[in-house]
């Protein structure tokens, strides 16, 4: 039989140890910090790849670090960072967690994060059920509380419990797109790529490379991100550019390393996308 330790230790929370590289954009630091402050939830938007997951991860990080500084009695020991990837099979029990054959209940993600006062954070909400997205209205307005109905109970999240939620509302709004019952509970942080300089010092860092090799990649992926709605669905995301950068620095040719990072995952059907492709290709051959 498992225990109720081993339990627990199977839900996906955790405390950032090593501090998240990330460097604020737009003032989304002190946005961030002044809505926790005063217990608002939030809703970070913008386009796949472009750093919000590793936000969340830098601000919980540093969440916990000024709580270890504080003297502050009756001060949680932590605020872990419980991180839930949405898809469209997600549902109820799947955050508010379920009774086990052996009898003993498990907690879901949600209510490991509402019971210890950590940073329950949805990443890309818009993929998960309407219903379960119900389920996370009282934890977003004054209320701040979780509803488990299987336990007959109510549990109210401490001071240092934060909703956090992100989604792509560009790429979403084709198919569906968040109620206004759920966004209009919450304080909306815009995201965007960075502008050049600093995505290259971003690429540069992340990836292990010179500046030249960053400065080339930037520049490729402004080039592929104009293409965005005459041919591309998407642009290259800050993560591309970077996942490139790694394989050069791994001394993959550069050319072959762009095809693989780059292009390949925005191009599906390489004969659809031929023409783009070619152009791309020619790009890349000027810089590499």
């Amino acid at each position: 039989m498992t225990s109720k330790n081993q339990l627990e230790f199977d839900i996906t929370h955790y405390k950032p140890e090593e501090e998240p590289f990330y460097i604020d954009v737009n003032g989304e630091t002190e946005i961030f910090r002044a809505a926790y402050k005063d217990r608002l939830p939030i809703m970070l938007k913008g386009p796949t790849g472009c750093g919000k997951s590793r936000f969340v991860e830098r601000m919980a990080y540093e969440l916990n670090q000024e709580l270890t500084k504080s003297k502050r009695k009756n001060k949680p020991s932590e605020i872990p960072l419980v991180t839930v990837p949405c898809h469209e099979d997600l549902n109820a029990d799947d955050l508010k967690g379920r009774y086990l054959i052996s009898g003993e209940y498990q907690d879901g993600p949600a209510l490991v994060a509402v019971k210890n006062g950590g940073i329950l954070y949805l990443d890309e909400i818009v993929e998960a059920r309407n219903d379960t997205t119900v389920v996370i209205h009282p934890l977003a307005d004054h209320r701040r509380s979780l509803f488990v109905e299987k336990l007959g109970k109510v549990y109210e999240a401490p001071d240092s419990f934060s909703l956090v939620i992100s989604y792509n509302p560009g790429y979403q709004r084709k198919v569906k797109d968040l109620k206004q019952s759920t966004k209009q509970r919450f304080v909306a942080i815009d995201f965007d790529y960075p502008g050049e300089k600093l995505e290259r010092k971003i690429v540069a860092h992340e990836a292990g490379v010179n500046g030249n090799i960053a400065n080339g990649l930037v520049d490729i992926g402004n080039m592929v991100r104009n293409l965005k709605g005459k041919g591309l669905d998407e642009g290259a995301s800050t993560r591309l550019l970077i996942n490139a950068g790694k394989l050069i620095a791994s001394n993959i040719p550069p050319k072959r390393a762009c095809e693989i990072a780059i292009l390949n995952p925005i191009t599906d059907d390489i004969d659809v996308y031929k023409d783009i492709r070619d152009g791309l290709e020619d790009v890349i051959d000027n810089y590499f």
